[in-house]
């Protein structure tokens, strides 16, 4: 993560870290971000791109390594999404999403049913 996130210029991981937690949240949007597929990153151009609820995903890493599925929810303040397919079952029974880093899974699938989201693409596509 690049110094566009940081209001620190501290090398020190504890700084560091403090920063990414007390982020406010505009910010920390754009730290949910994943990589792109080797073929969508042809297309696009692009390395990575913001996470949104409708993309679909493959777990690369972790326990759900494999698990490829629609996102459901992106948590903002924690800086997770939600996978459907990656569950645990909690002792009493129920079944709860895990919790994913985005920088755990790639982007397979970019959801483009938003115009600004097209257009936040195309933008990249049009500067090269």
């Amino acid at each position: 993560m690049g110094s566009r996130f940081w209001k620190t210029k501290s090398k020190k991981p504890k700084k560091q870290r403090k920063a990414v937690f007390k982020a406010p949240l505009h910010k920390k949007r754009k730290m949910l971000a994943a990589p792109l597929s080797p073929e969508l990153r042809g297309k696009y151009e692009r390395r990575s791109f913001p996470v949104r609820v409708g993309d679909t995903v493959l777990v690369v890493r972790g326990d759900f390594a494999g698990y490829e599925g629609k996102v459901l929810k992106v948590d903002v303040k924690n800086l997770r999404i939600q996978v459907e397919g990656v569950t645990r079952r909690k002792v009493d029974g129920t079944l709860i999403y895990v919790p994913i880093h985005p920088s755990k899974v790639m982007i397979t699938k970019l959801d483009l049913s938003d115009n600004l989201r097209k257009q936040a693409i195309e933008r990249k596509l049009e500067a090269v």
